[in-house]
């Protein structure tokens, strides 16, 4: 399943995030960097559709 699925169903609030990091398959500490690197990329294209649009 693809990782930004995955995280976008916890932060919907259709899995817990152990059910995240289980189905990713990664522990705690890897799990909260993954998210944060998913909320960066989504806060970079906000602020480009922002500018562009």
């Amino acid at each position: 399943m693809d990782k930004s699925k995955v995280i976008d169903a916890y932060r919907r609030g259709f899995i817990t995030v152990k059910e995240c990091g289980q189905i990713l398959g990664v522990e705690d500490v890897q799990l909260q960097l993954l998210l944060r690197q998913e909320e960066s990329k989504l806060s970079s294209m906000r602020q480009s559709l922002r500018v562009g649009g």
